[in-house]
């Protein structure tokens, strides 16, 4: 066959290895790298949680990214195409779930992407010392006209992205944003880790505390690592389809993962630190999500020398972050309608576009005048938050390993990688995909049900 593969999503492709290496890497790489990651590690025994991410994610997490990819490339289609090539008749349920996730996942991804900009553009304003109170953050987003602002302007950025196409869209703002993100986030460490008392926070962070690990530190290091590698959300399968024939998939997909594991860690060493400096050593003020980002970062930037310049660079950052992987999102749904209706790759963005202010208005309103409506006792974000991430996406995965494992075989994907390369983890990756990743998979999703209903902490 040709160095390309069949696609069906307007003609798009990545160019070669790089683009399609720096895309998958900007999916992966996002507000979880930045605002859990760091919490998790320093909660459950800083270097023992390290090593348990990174043993996680070279198995279990390399397992189920060259499963979504190589099916991807082989059908050349994304998940709903991909399910129905393969001869999914009882399984397309797996197609359909795939193909949904990203469809409801990037309109709050673009809610919070606003958030990012907001706080972007008030670190450079005149006007920066104010983030630092406590009811900022929560003044800001139950507002009702300037959290929708900011989420217009963040999910057009992803619309002209998209619209651009893969190679000189996709693909060019990923060669320019990551290497980018990480130069910023080594700069940053670098004047963290430098701060008066900041040693202790990095003592925290890197030296194992063996007395804080337990099947938790396990299933947080799991969990941690499916959701920041980009699984059971359609985009491995869309970006897969658009990868060349004869691009070397094994080293590829080695190479996002090491990336995504850099960024994690240099967040680590961005944030706790810092955080570790301001509040004199205390570990409890290191909580995740958005306080940490919105609320506890700012008063540690504003806290230190050059402290708006820091943040702004800082919040540059994640703005980084979260555009590349809204990006890959909605382009896994534009993908999906292509295939699914012959939509032209404009129509199909504009309808994604659509879908984003759609859901992303009501979740930006469900801080304000919406925040009566609490499906599941929270807000509307946060319930689209939980039937994705705790539901779906591991469902979506589980999906998938039935779909190898008793409709087209684990030699499909073998012979897929072997195409452009020998397999050289070929008898690792079949004893993972075969005994071990259903088991984990339902860990995942049952660990994520019982967090979000109160049963479990991690």
């Amino acid at each position: 066959m040709s160095g390309k593969s069949k696609k069906t999503t307007a003609g798009a492709g990545f160019s070669g290895k790089m683009g399609y290496v720096l895309a998958v890497a900007g999916s992966a790489v996002g507000l979880g790298n930045i605002w859990r990651f760091p919490y998790l590690a320093a909660k459950y025994g800083g270097g023992t949680f390290l090593f348990t991410y990174l043993v996680l994610a070279i198995t279990f997490g390399f397992t189920l990214i060259i499963t979504e990819t190589a099916l991807g490339r082989k059908t050349g289609k994304s998940p709903i195409g991909a399910f129905k090539a393969l001869g999914a008749k009882k399984l397309m349920f797996g197609g359909w779930i795939n193909a949904i996730v990203p469809m409801l996942i990037v309109p709050y991804y673009c809610v919070i992407g606003g958030w990012v900009l907001k706080y972007l553009f008030a670190f450079a304003g005149s006007n920066a010392v104010s983030l630092q109170e406590d009811t900022y953050f929560n003044n800001f987003v139950s507002k009702t006209g300037e959290p929708i602002f900011w989420l217009l302007v963040f999910a057009v950025a992803v619309f002209v992205v998209i619209i651009m196409g893969v190679e000189k869209g996709i693909e060019r703002v990923s060669k320019i944003l990551m290497p980018l993100l990480v130069v910023m986030a080594i700069g940053i460490a670098v004047y963290s880790v430098t701060r008066p008392g900041a040693m202790e926070g990095v003592k925290y962070y890197l030296i194992p505390d063996f007395s804080k690990f337990s099947i938790h530190t396990v299933v947080a290091a799991m969990g941690q690592m499916f959701y920041s590698l980009s699984i059971g959300m359609g985009v491995l399968f869309t970006y897969g389809s658009y990868m060349k024939k004869d691009i070397d998939m094994e080293s590829s997909i080695r190479q996002v993962e090491i990336v995504d594991c850099i960024i994690a860690f240099l967040a680590g060493l961005m944030i706790i630190p810092a955080v570790f400096a301001f509040a004199g050593g205390n570990p409890e003020t290191l909580q995740a999500g958005p306080s940490l980002m919105f609320i506890t970062m700012p008063k540690v930037f504003l806290s230190m020398p050059m402290g708006r310049i820091i943040g702004m660079v800082f919040f540059i950052l994640v703005f980084s972050a979260a555009l590349t992987s809204a990006v890959s999102l909605m382009e896994s749904g534009v993908a999906t309608f292509v295939d699914t209706t012959k939509w032209s790759r404009k129509k199909s963005s504009v309808v994604m576009l659509g879908i984003i202010l759609l859901l992303g208005i009501p979740s930006s309103l469900g801080f304000g005048v919406w925040s009566f409506i609490k499906p599941i006792g929270g807000s509307i974000l946060d319930f689209f938050d939980f039937i994705t991430n705790s539901i779906m996406m591991p469902l979506a995965a589980i999906c998938t390993i039935i779909l190898v494992w008793k409709v087209c075989g684990f030699n499909t994907v073998v012979e897929e990688v072997e195409s452009s390369s020998k397999f050289k983890e070929k008898k690792i990756y079949l004893f993972i995909a075969k005994y071990l990743v259903l088991i984990f998979l339902c860990v995942i999703l049952i660990s994520s049900i019982l967090q979000a209903f109160g049963f479990m902490k991690i």
